[in-house]
């Protein structure tokens, strides 16, 4: 009972974080890691908890996403499919053990990451069409990324997208949103049938963060969103030290 409050407090609060301003993730696996589920099938339970949240957001979008020509759309998808699948079961083939060594690095990763989003995004938009646009390689390796840790996986793609000399925010979140869910939905689809998820806490958590990301808006209105970026910012550092020091 103790592990399903906590699984659902984090859930919850993964929510609430991803309305506001992402991170969920940092809450999620660390949750489900101390709850005794093994490294890698904490990852996959933590992607399947966080899921609705994407369909969610896609949804949220679709007037900005329908702003795109449907075979470019169409041609971003395949190759964001592709990428998260190759993700998805590089993380299936992975050892517990091998994943618990990567994990820290990767936690701290997406930390720095969040935090620094903004300069990265400014830095990218700086160098905006230094990468082919559209271009299938940078996309499918960040796409890989997001199959196999997902962890700051909006950042890197919004990065990504002012390498291509995308200027629009708001249909830059959109694209991000829509690949962002097919991403996920392949990757969930992978972990279902190599047996990775913990259905019970899955479900448990799934229902939670859905509630935390209706109970984020009216948050978001309450708290300065420089205040959540540093519980974000707080918490992704905390769970980093302590996955790193679990290595030793």
């Amino acid at each position: 009972m103790t592990d399903y409050i906590l699984l659902i407090v984090a859930a919850f609060g993964a929510g609430v974080l991803n309305t506001i301003a992402g991170g969920g993730t940092f809450l999620t696996f660390p949750a489900l890691a101390f709850t005794g589920v093994p490294p890698v099938v904490a990852n996959a339970t933590s992607a399947v908890a966080v899921f609705p949240g994407y369909l969610a957001g896609a949804v949220g979008f679709k007037d900005e996403l329908k702003a795109f020509d449907r075979r470019q759309m169409v041609r971003l998808t395949v190759i964001t499919l592709a990428g998260g699948l190759v993700g998805a079961l590089l993380l299936v083939v992975s050892s517990n053990e091998a994943f618990a060594v990567v994990v820290p690095f990767l936690l701290l990763a997406a930390t720095l990451a969040f935090w620094f989003g903004d300069t990265i995004r400014d830095w990218a938009a700086r160098k905006a069409r230094a990468v082919t646009p559209f271009g299938a390689a940078g996309l499918f390796l960040v796409s890989v990324y997001g199959g196999y840790f997902n962890g700051g996986l909006g950042i890197v793609l919004l990065a990504l997208f002012s390498l291509w000399g995308m200027t629009n925010i708001h249909e830059m979140n959109g694209l991000k949103n829509g690949l962002s869910f097919a991403l996920s939905a392949i990757s969930v689809a992978a972990f279902a049938i190599s047996g990775l998820v913990e259905w019970p806490q899955a479900i448990v958590m799934m229902v939670a963060a859905t509630i935390g990301g209706y109970a984020g808006a009216p948050v978001a209105r309450i708290l300065p969103k420089s205040a959540v970026r540093a519980i974000v910012i707080a918490v992704g550092l905390s769970m980093s030290a302590v996955f790193f020091a679990r290595l030793f």
